[in-house]
């Protein structure tokens, strides 16, 4: 026979990174919690109540605590515990959990960016100086706790129910007049400055790439000395190619002028029979 534990969790009030608040949450609710004492006695088992038996605690070996990352620009710039509006416009999350003992537990990447073994591991090192911290300070709210229960005093939920420190950040529901919005829209806009300038389309300006948008030539980069000399060449010799061709069809042109003034005659002495033929039909020998 086993104890069965189930742990929920419910949110009260979110500003983002919820992994690590509710990591600790849970490791602490787990600490926090006694289960009723128990004596076995052949196959006869014996529950006894508060009042019988002190309730024992759990058998909690370590505490992995999770700790968040947030990236920007693709792993550029790191920021530890990330509100919700910086989650908003992170490029990836990493999740590390450790215990004190510098043991890795879990880790958890999402995101589209790409990360490299160094982050990692500076990751790593920052996930154990978070961890010793927040590790002492749920050892010390234990003890507190556990000192105030003793003197009989009320501490942690209980004593948070009358101090509204749960609903700390509770608002009061207010109406909101919808009748004028239109007209005050209109007046906020005839009120502010126009813009300074329009662009109909986005150009971009980026040296060594193409630029983007209308009027402006699509360009590239200047090239190399290397890769100028190459370009001249080929250039030469597709102009030098185009000059040969030229010459070539000018000279057949003036030969065809040439040989259309006047036919070639030949005569065959034994039959004395002339037969005229036509430039275009003598064989290139005989041209």
């Amino acid at each position: 026979q086993v104890w069965q534990i189930r742990l929920d969790m419910h949110l009260l009030n979110h500003d983002g990174n919820i992994t690590d608040a509710a990591s600790i949450a849970g490791i602490v609710a787990l600490c926090h919690f006694r289960r009723p004492d128990v004596s076995v006695q052949g196959e006869e088992v014996t529950v006894y109540t508060p009042e019988e038996r002190d309730p024992v605690p759990l058998s909690i070996h370590h505490m992995p605590i999770c700790v968040s990352f947030a990236f920007f620009h693709q792993g550029t710039y790191l920021l530890v515990d990330p509100t919700e509006r910086e989650e908003r416009v992170m490029d990836g999350l990493l999740v590390i959990a450790m215990n004190k003992h510098h043991e890795i537990c879990t880790i958890q990447s999402s995101g589209v960016v790409m990360l490299l073994p160094d982050q990692i591991l500076r990751c790593s090192k920052i996930t154990a100086v978070k961890v010793a911290e927040i590790t002492e300070l749920i050892q010390k709210a234990l003890e507190n706790d556990q000192k105030a229960r003793k003197e009989g005093g009320k501490f942690g939920f209980a004593e948070s129910i009358p101090n509204q420190r749960i609903t700390t950040f509770k608002m009061e529901s207010a109406a909101v007049d919808t009748s004028d919005v239109e007209e005050q829209a209109e007046e906020i806009i005839a009120k502010a400055d126009p813009p300074s300038e329009v662009f109909a389309s986005p150009v971009v300006h980026t040296p060594g790439t193409a630029q983007i948008g209308e009027g402006i030539e699509s360009s590239w980069g200047d090239l190399e000395e290397s890769e100028k000399e190459e370009a001249a060449e080929e250039e030469g010799e597709s102009e030098a190619a185009a000059f040969e061709c030229e010459k070539v069809e000018t000279e057949d042109t003036s030969t065809l002028k040439e040989t259309k003034k006047e036919p070639i005659v030949l005569s065959d002495s034994e039959e004395e029979e002339v037969v005229i033929l036509e430039p275009q039909e003598l064989p290139r020998k005989t041209r």
